[in-house]
């Protein structure tokens, strides 16, 4: 369990970085995206991926979320 937190904090450090956010705006972006979740049930398949591979994959999750909202 342990490694999924340390890889969760990973992804959100690299999506801040990647994305020029504060710390903030992208818990914000990922509690209303639901990305948490993701990362949680994607684990296997992110976690060999890189920092702007891992950046680019919840993007265009977010994309997708969004289109579909409308």
């Amino acid at each position: 369990m342990n490694d999924k937190i340390d890889f969760i904090a990973y992804c959100i450090e690299e999506y801040k970085e990647n994305e020029k956010l504060t710390g903030r705006e992208v818990i914000e972006l990922f509690s209303r995206y639901d990305i948490i979740s993701y990362i949680k049930s994607a684990y296997e398949a992110l976690h060999v991926m890189g920092g702007l591979a891992i950046t680019n994959d919840i993007k265009t999750l977010i994309a997708g979320v969004r289109a579909r909202q409308g």
